[in-house]
């Protein structure tokens, strides 16, 4: 069933980190790693790919990495992206992981990206870090490859599959078909178009420790004329 109490447009969802982040004092490194946490604990058995791009939707996934890691499940990242294009918290997470022995696959290019997510066909999960809430307009590149090499193993997807417009509910040209996808604190807007049900599979809203007020412009205008 489709989540509704509460569906963020991008801009609403962006407004509720901002918040929570730079006015309410709460670490963004430590919502990433709730974030990859609470994908983590829908994975039991290995091996585990992670498919991840240069954005906090990758970050995600170098958290889920770290625990697939700790947990000693064989751990497969794929990284569709240059290694210097990692930056903030996502930099951290990508360092944790492999400070721990943890190892990774760089896909910077068409071919590769098509050759090394084709490769993950044996794995007993994969999980979709792609791209994140910021997608829009018709995919090209190595995130496009990688999506179109997926193969066909349980998918959880962080926050909502690759490829999706998180406002519209449309595909982005391509769209990583998923089993299972782990929102991040609110559902999407865009979840209860049509078009996006065949690739959401299972949708779970989980909290990674954004307060709801956040995401209540009312609410928090009077929290700030009070407290803030």
């Amino acid at each position: 069933m489709m989540p509704t109490k509460r569906l963020l447009t991008v801009a609403q969802m962006r407004e509720a980190d901002r918040r929570c982040i730079e006015e309410l004092g709460i670490p963004g490194a430590v919502l990433m790693n709730n974030a990859g946490r609470a994908v983590f604990e829908h994975i039991d058995r290995g091996p585990v790919g992670i498919v991840c791009g240069k954005g906090n939707n990758g970050g995600d996934g170098y958290v889920v990495a770290r625990l697939a890691l700790l947990a000693g499940f064989e751990t497969r990242l794929v990284l569709v992206a240059d290694p210097s294009a990692i930056s903030g918290d996502a930099a951290v997470f990508l360092c944790a992981y492999q400070r721990l022995g943890g190892t990774i696959t760089v896909a910077a290019d068409e071919a590769t990206a098509r050759e090394t997510v084709s490769a993950l066909r044996d794995c007993a999960v994969l999980v979709d870090a792609l791209l994140g809430t910021g997608t829009r307009g018709e995919l090209t590149g190595p995130p496009r490859a990688a999506i179109e090499a997926w193969p066909l193993v349980r998918t959880i997807a962080v926050d909502l599959p690759s490829g999706l417009s998180a406002d519209t509910g449309t595909i982005c040209g391509c769209c990583v078909k998923a089993n299972l996808t782990v929102t991040l604190q609110f559902a999407k807007r865009g979840f209860l178009s049509e078009s996006a049900q065949a690739f959401l599979g299972q949708v779970v809203v989980a909290d990674i420790g954004i307060p709801d007020i956040c995401a209540d412009d009312e609410a928090w205008a009077r929290l700030k004329r009070n407290v803030l």
